[in-house]
């Protein structure tokens, strides 16, 4: 097998537990092309694992592990398996996030699972030459009705792989019907955002319940209207959802329509602009929402994307009526979470706000974390209860 060496010092990432090895970390390569699988050594030739190798990547090695065990068809059935298992123990599987990459330890492999549907994206090289082998896994263990690849994330390229969409395997319908705390959903498979929809806060949108009921809310960034969907399900006397996106904003109305709820709204705009439209107005609400999309996309972009979001946290804050509720979010990986408490606290107080932390969450179960790797806990999610 291909071999692939550490620098001196460089291996305790790896025996730390992290799954990335970068470029600056690898010495050399022998006999190694890219996506192989390769055994992977210390600068002193000790055996540390085995991983994906892409020399064109700045993840250059992916580990998938610390043993000698081969890594072919059967490595790839147990790993699907098992990512599998533990979404039968701990979730709802009819919409779960079925395999979350490295911390499945399948680097680089997404799969979401919508009702009877599977949604997949693979963004490492290494993993895209394995693919029939967890295609056929897939099959076999979970049975899907159909198989959907959602090839389209510009990482790929980062890779040296091409942006690819289509059909796999079976049958995929243009809307999938799904099921999220007792919420239908249509999800647009094919063409919606990432795999078609935003599985991580299925928790944190249950979580809004104790104190929606009879209010006034505001979801914005709502995308196809799940906080938002939510709160009319839990009870809100009016719930407005605000997407800049027309499709976003449609799919969300017939998704309010499917489940009966009067009491959901939805409106395309520009929530920095309706933002500042409604507190210049000094309209109230019992809760607002923010989950924004990602702001900071890499480390040089976080300045920016931290006044954004502390643009957006002041405003939510001066809406939210005398001891009513701000639910904030960021899904930015490199808005790290201290930095998005400071950037909450620097928002109340130039807003003459004062906040209660009623609870600090994160992503849901079906996207686990791994200690030893910081980047797989992205998700920051705060409930505040807001006072003057």
């Amino acid at each position: 097998m291909a071999k692939a060496f550490l620098k001196r010092t460089r291996e305790s990432r790896v025996r730390g537990g992290h799954p990335w090895v970068f470029a600056s970390d690898v010495e050399r390569a022998e006999d190694a092309r890219p996506g192989d699988v390769v055994e992977v050594y210390s600068s002193k030739n000790t055996f540390l694992g085995r991983a994906m190798y892409n020399p064109n990547s700045q993840i250059t090695l992916r580990m998938l592990t610390r043993d000698e065990r081969p890594v072919d068809d059967e490595f790839f059935y147990e790993r699907v398996k098992t990512a599998w298992e533990y979404r039968r123990t701990f979730c709802d599987t009819d919409s779960c996030r079925l395999i979350y990459s490295e911390s499945d330890f399948l680097p680089g492999l997404i799969v979401d699972k919508f009702a009877n549907v599977l949604s997949v994206q693979v963004m490492s090289l290494g993993m895209d030459r394995h693919m029939p082998a967890v295609y056929s896994a897939l099959r076999e263990i979970v049975r899907p009705d159909g198989i959907y690849e959602r090839n389209d994330a510009p990482v790929r390229r980062l890779e040296g792989l091409p942006l690819t969409t289509g059909l796999v395997w079976g049958e995929v319908p243009d809307r999938v019907e799904m099921r999220e705390n007792g919420i239908r959903l249509l999800v647009d498979v094919k063409n919606g955002q990432k795999t078609g929809y935003f599985l991580d806060q299925k928790e944190n949108r249950a979580a809004i319940a104790p104190f929606v009921k009879g209010g006034r809310v505001l979801d914005c960034f709502c995308h196809i209207g799940s906080f938002a969907l939510h709160a009319a399900h839990f009870g809100a006397a009016d719930a407005l959802g605000v997407d800049i996106s027309a499709e976003a904003v449609s799919d969300a109305a017939n998704n309010a329509a499917l489940n009966g709820l009067g009491n959901a709204r939805f409106l395309e705009a520009n929530c920095f602009d309706f933002l500042r439209e409604q507190t210049d107005a000094k309209e109230k609400y019992d809760a607002v929402i923010l989950d924004p999309p990602a702001f900071a996309k890499s480390r040089s972009a976080v300045e920016s994307a931290r006044r954004g979001y502390k643009e957006i946290n002041l405003r939510g804050m001066k809406l939210v009526r005398e001891g009513g509720f701000l639910v904030t979010c960021s899904c930015s990986q490199h808005m790290l979470p201290e930095m998005f408490v400071d950037m909450v606290n620097e928002a109340a107080r130039d807003s003459g706000r004062t906040i209660r932390l009623v609870e600090k969450r994160g992503q849901a179960h079906d996207h686990p974390t791994l200690p030893a790797a910081p980047e797989t806990q992205y998700l920051k999610c705060l409930i505040l209860q807001v006072f003057s």
